[in-house]
């Protein structure tokens, strides 16, 4: 059994290959001297999605590199489309490439699509749906964020609503992700969802 001591909480001048240090924070170090930060994945709060009409996880920290948005069964008051939106400093609500497409089984293998600017979209077809299931957004290069999604719904049975996109005009390190819907005026009215990000 291996056991790691750490002697000192302050990171060195000049790092060597392989170092690992800590000072609050784990860091490594590459073989070019780079030194950087070890991340873990950071799981949130979960937050109820029972009121309002935006759900909005802010104050992120600018290294994160991949954000999961995690639904249970959540639910508005209206038919209007769910949108995911990011910022810098201000909710982004314009510049994104997004679509989205709802597949029901249960009903001959029926599809409809969306596409939006104006968010990452999920589709909703009526107030009855509850979706819940994964939203994954990364960190492609710079400020440009790519997202993709499959997220059940419990009306009807074996539906699911699934899309993609790509945001390439954030003004700069992201740090909030803001659930909210296509007219803004819808009230969600069940269940929860929770972040987690990871650099």
């Amino acid at each position: 059994m291996s056991i790691l001591v750490l002697t000192s909480d302050t990171l060195i001048g000049t790092p060597a290959t392989g170092n690992i240090e800590y000072s609050g924070q784990f860091y490594g170090t590459d073989s070019n001297a780079s030194r950087a930060q070890i991340q873990r994945i950071t799981q949130g709060t979960a937050v109820a999605t029972t009121s309002g009409t935006s759900i909005t996880f802010s104050s992120l920290p600018s290294w994160i590199k991949r954000i999961t948005l995690a639904f249970n069964n959540v639910s508005t008051s209206g038919t209007a489309n769910y949108l995911i939106q990011i910022g810098s400093g201000s909710v982004t609500s314009t510049g994104y490439v997004s679509g989205t497409t709802f597949v029901s089984m249960a009903a001959g293998n029926t599809t409809s699509g969306v596409s939006s600017t104006a968010g990452f979209i999920i589709t909703s077809v009526n107030a009855a749906n509850a979706y819940s299931g994964i939203f994954t957004l990364v960190n492609q290069s710079g400020n440009v964020w790519v997202a993709s999604y499959v997220l059940s719904t419990t009306a009807g049975g074996n539906q699911v609503a699934q899309g993609a996109g790509i945001l390439s005009t954030l003004a700069g390190a992201l740090d909030r992700v803001v659930l909210t819907t296509a007219n803004g005026t819808d009230t969600f009215d069940a269940g929860s969802i929770n972040i987690l990000y990871e650099g």
